[in-house]
């Protein structure tokens, strides 16, 4: 999920205002984090962190070399780098660098509603959605299957 760092108004910079100690909120663009971002409604909440406080699974803002800022989930981290893989993505990204994270996400507003990433069913979700990383296009296959049988098994109102 890409995220430009500057709003349609004004430019702002995200990254100054993360190394600062702010926490920030932005709406990413693009689809690569779907489902757990809808582009539009979704926010991320942001804070700045050290790359050692870290782990696999977590969402961070991150910076590709000469770039845009990127929010993807942590696959691998070892000693000094790290790779990372978009939620709605198989590819794996990385090598990269420690000194490109800029931010953690800590937690994100969907319809007005803020979510914990410590809230117990976002962390199982984003646990199995990782792990089943490999298998992602069929799991996509398998809901979208599953939805269309539910919908035709739903009966429709008559007016």
């Amino acid at each position: 999920m890409q995220q430009s760092n500057e709003s349609s108004t004004f430019p702002i910079d995200i990254e100054k205002l993360l190394a600062d100690g702010n926490i920030i909120k932005i709406k990413p663009q693009g689809y690569s984090m779907y489902p757990l971002f809808i582009p539009g409604r979704d926010e991320a909440c942001i804070e700045h962190v050290a790359f050692s406080s870290l782990k696999r699974g977590d969402v961070v803002l991150y910076r590709r070399d000469e770039s845009i800022l990127v929010l993807h989930r942590i696959w691998k981290i070892t000693n000094d780098s790290f790779y990372m893989v978009g939620d709605n993505q198989t590819q794996i990204e990385g090598p990269l660098r420690a000194d490109q994270v800029r931010g953690k996400m800590i937690g994100f507003v969907r319809n007005g509603k803020f979510t914990d990433v410590q809230n117990p069913p976002y962390r199982f979700f984003s646990s199995l959605w990782l792990f089943l990383r490999p298998i992602r296009p069929l799991a996509w296959k398998l809901m979208k299957q599953l939805r269309k049988a539910f919908k035709a098994l739903t009966p429709t109102k008559k007016k």
